[in-house]
């Protein structure tokens, strides 16, 4: 676990540009499972893909167009119960963070991990989000 005075202000980054966090398994579970529509999820972590790319990718993708129905988050490393919940939804995909999902009615429709977060630019990302936006939303 990571000292809340480090983690308040990443996990704000998203929160403050309308991402609800999630801290609980069951919250995670009522947003997937019941939600009609489409859900981006963010696995938020403190490493530096997920300032430099994940969250401002995120961020700039929902800024444009077509936008999900719902926009949440979960912590990495610190709202452990919520993540592991989270990770299950994500599955066949091994556990990544950051991650970037997007479900329409409780099922994964994309998925950005780690590894094609890691090395790209937020725009890149955000691009690709963007196009499953446009498919999915």
């Amino acid at each position: 676990m990571y000292p809340s005075e480090l983690t308040t202000p990443i996990a704000k980054d998203l929160t403050d540009f309308g991402f609800q966090g999630l801290t609980t398994s069951q919250e995670v579970s009522d947003m997937i499972e019941n939600q009609k529509g489409t859900v981006l999820l963010v696995v938020n972590s403190v490493c530096g893909c997920a300032a430099a790319n994940a969250r401002p990718g995120a961020k700039i993708a929902v800024s444009q167009g077509k936008k999900p129905d719902q926009l949440i988050t979960v912590f990495a490393g610190v709202d452990r119960d919520a993540v592991d919940k989270a990770r299950e939804y994500l599955l066949p995909y091994p556990p990544s963070s950051p991650a970037i999902a997007l479900f329409k009615d409780g099922r994964l429709v994309h998925m950005l991990e780690r590894r094609h977060i890691e090395g790209n630019s937020a725009q890149t990302i955000a691009n690709n989000l963007v196009q499953a936006f446009e498919t999915y939303c």
